[in-house]
């Protein structure tokens, strides 16, 4: 397979790191009887995007006392320990581009968590989402080069304009700035987490790329946090983000590709604004306006839409 048809297949997926899914079964998803086992999966990708969106809503809640960078470093460094004792990566026998691709991913890792931690510092969660899931939205577009996708791209596009009321000071134009900022980064890791897949066994390139990213995020947290990132009580939380946003989704995920298409997974990862939404009203009271509400059913749509558009796409190639 080459790179490109690589993203679009990984851009359909929206956002599931190949390094983790390689650590499936190899055969594919297991079949699956009855009606409880059919929602099974479901259930546990919707328990893997509340963790996520939880856990960015505990982050906000972090964020005074580290800030956004601390709180960055913290998730990342914990994430990259935790990654480290499970996967125990090897170190030796892999090449220059090998070492390159990982280095490459880790820098998109970073950049998109810190990206959208300044992000949620200034926005409301729900907001911050949605703008930031426009990047795998626009990679899947140009990537399929289907014309129905231009369409889910313009029905994307309402959806911003409406949430920004026609023009991004409402919302913050520099929290929506480093909303889309995540985004362009978050396509990047889609793309180097496929590649970063095929080069490495199970998850060790996942491991060693959170390492890089944990490292590239330390200067910024120490800077901004200092030594208030070692008070016992900002560590906690900041394990509990760590935990909720990474180690406990990519587990939950794991679990349910196993029982269930990637394409399936994909269309459920696209409610994942509403989800943050609704984790932003619980955790930090950040309500949303009916206008609000319908521009994020919109992106949700258009992901919806891109992930369906594409799908029927390769059982075409695939048939013909």
């Amino acid at each position: 397979m080459n790179d490109q048809g690589t993203a679009a297949d990984s851009a359909a997926a929206v956002t599931v790191p190949e390094a983790v899914t390689a650590l499936g079964e190899p055969g594919g998803p297991a079949p699956v009887s009855g009606r409880g086992a059919a929602l099974a999966p479901v259930a546990l990708v919707v328990a893997g995007g509340l963790s996520v969106q939880f856990g960015s809503a505990v982050a906000v809640l972090l964020m005074p006392r580290a800030g956004a960078l601390g709180v960055v470093t913290l998730r990342l460094a914990v994430a990259a320990l935790v990654l480290l004792v499970v996967c125990r990566p090897k170190l030796r026998g892999h090449s220059r581009a090998d070492w390159g691709t990982v280095l490459a991913f880790g820098v998109a890792m970073g950049g998109m968590n810190t990206l959208f931690y300044q992000a949620a510092d200034r926005i409301p969660l729900g907001a911050a989402v949605t703008l930031e899931v426009l990047g795998p939205l626009a990679l899947s577009v140009f990537a399929s080069r289907r014309l129905v996708n231009v369409v889910w791209a313009a029905l994307a596009l309402g959806g911003v304009l409406l949430l920004s009321g026609g023009g991004f000071d409402r919302l913050d134009p520099v929290g929506a700035a480093y909303a889309l900022g995540a985004g362009v980064m978050w396509a990047a890791y889609i793309i180097f987490s496929a590649r970063t897949g095929r080069r490495f066994p199970q998850a060790d390139g996942l491991a060693m790329a959170m390492v890089v990213a944990a490292v590239l995020s330390l200067p910024l947290g120490i800077m901004e946090a200092g030594s208030r990132l070692l008070v016992p009580s900002t560590l906690g939380l900041g394990a509990a983000v760590a935990l909720l946003s990474s180690v406990l989704p990519y587990t939950l995920e794991l679990m349910a590709l196993r029982r269930m298409p990637a394409p399936t997974f994909a269309i459920l990862m696209s409610l994942e604004p509403a989800i943050a939404a609704t984790a932003g009203f619980l955790i930090l009271d950040q309500a949303l306006s009916t206008t609000d509400a319908l521009a994020i059913a919109l992106v949700i749509g258009a992901s919806m839409g891109a992930v369906r558009s594409q799908v029927r796409g390769r059982r075409k190639a695939a048939g013909g």
